[in-house]
């Protein structure tokens, strides 16, 4: 007999087994495998484990945190205008001593003051537009400007080395206020690009007028004594 036809007759001689009659059976072998597995490998987890973090209080969010006491800003103080350097000491040139009396008796002296290293040519009465607004003034103070490479008059100039010595001269400006120039409009753009950005500048400037300038020939006759 052929192996075919006998696997054929031991099949039809055997009770057929139904789908239905063998699924609980492989459930409940497959479940009572994974326990067991699980029995196994949950104690040796535990052990490898970190320990959880503790848990954190449950926060109110219906209760709303106190304002804050809002205190007014203190004043700001006043900002120095210049370096507060100590007067220069020590004695005269020989010529400035000679030459400083003919200087002074000349009228209408001028100067080179600079200001924030900027030099400008006045004299008594002048008004000057600073290219900048100075911070720390207010309109109505009054500036000592000791800061001069040249003082001179029609005949006479004195020259600083690099300034001039601040004992030798008295030159003071008020503070008049400040302006500021009309709206200037920039239009900035790039190439193979449609955009036009508009870039708008107001700036400020403060104002001063030279109230005073005076040559100091009392130093001379101080040292001369």
């Amino acid at each position: 007999m052929s192996r075919a036809l006998l696997c054929s007759v031991l099949e039809l001689r055997a009770p057929a087994a139904t789908a239905s009659s063998m699924r609980p059976c492989t459930l409940q072998l497959q479940t009572r495998l994974f326990n067991q597995t699980a029995a196994h490998i949950e104690p040796t987890m535990a052990s490898s484990l970190p320990p959880a973090p503790p848990s954190k209080p449950r926060r109110d969010y219906g209760k709303m945190a106190p304002p804050k006491k809002i205190l007014p800003n203190p004043p700001r103080p006043r900002v120095p205008t210049g370096p507060t350097t100590p007067p220069p000491t020590g004695p005269l040139n020989p010529s400035v001593r000679t030459l400083l009396p003919l200087l002074a008796s000349q009228p209408g002296h001028y100067l080179s003051v600079h200001i924030h290293g900027r030099p400008y040519l006045v004299t008594e009465g002048d008004s000057i537009r600073l290219p900048f607004r100075m911070r720390g003034v207010e309109p109505g103070d009054v500036l000592r400007l000791n800061r001069a490479s040249t003082v001179g008059s029609r005949d006479y100039t004195l020259k600083g080395e690099p300034w001039v010595d601040e004992r030798l001269f008295e030159c003071r400006a008020i503070v008049t206020g400040s302006e500021t120039e009309p709206m200037r409009v920039k239009e900035k753009t790039k190439r193979r690009n449609r955009r036009v950005v508009h870039k708008f500048s107001k700036h400020m400037y403060t104002m001063l007028r030279i109230s005073e300038v005076k040559i100091c020939k009392d130093v001379v006759e101080v040292e001369q004594a």
